[in-house]
């Protein structure tokens, strides 16, 4: 297949381009803060100058977020059946039919300041993983601006355990590369070029036979993910042009992580699990994989941008005139919830972790340019993903903001004439009983959270366990400040473009145990 690349294909943001393509990106790029802002101040508005309306939006909003949450409920409970299921199969003998034997597994682990901890933690989860080790391929990505002491921890896992696999390479990628971002992007980029070179074309291994999973170091692969993910390969129609999606839990130190960073990690996960539903919506997210062939001919994960884990995905899709798909995998890897030395650290350490995934909205204007230059993609598939995306990034910034704020702005503005109304004295009872409905779903949220943990440390179990419940009470206060807020700030900073957009943000890794 013909390596492509168009002239869209590597902007990181407007100032890439130049003439009308750089006046239509930056419209794109000002488009999702705009429609956040016009709507909370429209609100504010509507309050003070036709307080009845407003009252009337908030009670059909109200009555929407209810219907919504019963709706994305039901996909969360569904696909919490599907990853119960999938735990509980043998995938050794669902491949055996199947001819697999060439499959290699070529794993990519970005290694920046982790410590040698974590790192053995990812490895020796690999070697745990059911399947032959003689076809994994592992490269341990190191970043050169880590320093030495990175690199004697590379070398001390390949001395260890590097004889294990079938392959295993270091790489040192090279800082302050123009045109690239230091980040995990350029980080897995240069990697899995070297693979290339070094693994690949030296053993004369095929690329249609490699599937290229890119993980978080502090991933931990469930004992059958290799064998499922194989099985969902050479099942899937036209698999070349998909990426394969699992879905992240965050149960490493699940039971050392505040309230707060639990809730708000489980919440992420719970997100992934209502995708994997709704694969028309499905876009790769963290730890994914992809067929070598289909990476090495869009040239591999973009390098100058945040959001490389699911960029990739859009890439793919203009670069294939939109014949691209994402695979929900309903089958788990695990990950670290957020934690640090100290509980106001890791607060703030969540909020930039959010304000991080928020800044994946820096991907709609790439792909609504892509859409304008690419006449290939059929118009219904560009109306369709064009609601969703917008309708995904209007939502988070203003949903909770909208549900949790707003209720009480038609009173407080709407002068004595609407206080004195039969519509002003029910609003807030009304709006009471619909949040409270909409809530409901998290009880659900709170069974399933629970069915899903490790288990717990010794002498903790029900104690634990019943915390593990009670913190769900804190859901409203996490939406709204780990989720409308930092999203309305990442759009706020991709609308005013320049000084205020994001850089990478290596999220610190902590362990207590």
């Amino acid at each position: 297949m013909e390596y492509i690349r168009t002239p869209y294909y590597t902007a990181g943001q407007a100032k890439d381009l130049t003439g009308k393509d750089f006046r239509i990106y930056r419209f794109f790029e000002i488009l999702p803060g705009f429609l956040a802002w016009a709507t909370l101040f429209g609100a504010l508005l509507l309050s003070y100058l036709a307080p009845f309306y407003a009252a009337l939006f908030i009670i059909v909003f109200n009555l929407y977020w209810v219907l919504k949450s019963a709706y994305l409920s039901l996909h969360l409970y569904q696909n919490w059946r599907h990853i119960k299921k999938s735990l509980g199969m043998d995938w050794e003998e669902m491949l055996a039919p199947l001819k697999y034997t060439r499959i290699v597994h070529l794993v990519i682990l970005p290694f920046y300041k982790e410590s040698y901890e974590i790192v053995e933690t990812n490895i020796k989860s690999l070697l745990s993983a059911r399947g032959n080790k003689k076809k994994m391929a592992v490269v341990l990505a190191v970043e050169a601006r880590a320093g030495e002491s990175a690199l004697t921890i590379a070398e001390k896992i390949r001395s260890l355990y590097g004889r294990e696999f079938g392959y295993f390479l270091i790489t040192v990628h090279p800082s302050g590369i123009l045109g690239e971002m230091d980040g995990k992007g350029s980080n897995i980029a240069y990697a899995a070029e070297e693979a290339r070179k070094k693994i690949l074309d030296a053993n004369g291994i095929q690329y249609e036979d490699v599937l290229v999973s890119a993980f978080d170091i502090d991933t931990i692969a469930y004992p059958d993910y290799f064998l499922c993910l194989m099985w969902h390969f050479l099942t899937s129609e036209d698999r070349l042009h998909a990426s394969y999606q699992p879905v992240p839990f965050y149960n490493n130190n699940m039971w050392d992580a505040p309230a707060l960073s639990r809730i708000v990690a489980t919440s992420g996960s719970f997100w992934q699990m209502i995708q994997q539903e709704r694969p028309e919506r499905l876009t790769t997210f963290s730890s994914h994989s992809i067929p070598f062939p289909t990476l090495q001919e869009i040239g591999y994960w973009q390098k100058n941008i945040v959001s490389e884990d699911s960029r990739i995905f859009w890439n793919a899709f203009l670069a294939y005139d939109g014949n691209y798909k994402a695979v929900p995998i309903s089958y788990p890897l695990s990950m670290d919830a957020n934690l640090a030395p100290s509980f106001w650290q890791t607060m703030k350490n969540v909020y930039r972790q959010q304000r991080r995934w928020s800044w994946g909205v820096e991907n709609l204007p790439y792909i609504l340019m892509g859409f304008v230059k690419n006449p290939k993609i059929s118009l219904g598939k560009k109306v369709r993903i064009t609601f969703i995306e917008l309708e995904r990034a209007w939502s988070l910034a203003t949903n909770p903001i909208l549900l949790f704020l707003f209720t009480w702005t038609p009173i407080l503005l709407g002068g004595r004439a609407f206080n004195s109304t039969l519509l002003s004295y029910n609003l807030p009872g009304v709006s009471r009983n619909l949040t409270f409905l909409g809530i409901l779903g998290i009880l659900l949220s709170a069974i399933i959270s629970i069915s899903l943990l490790p288990p717990p440390p010794r002498g903790n179990s029900k104690r634990g366990t019943l915390t593990m419940f009670a913190q769900w009470i804190f859901v409203p206060a996490t939406l709204l400040v780990f989720g409308s807020i930092p999203a309305l700030e990442a759009q706020t900073r991709l609308m005013l473009s320049g000084k205020f957009r994001l850089g990478y943000w290596v999220t610190p890794k902590h362990r207590k145990s």
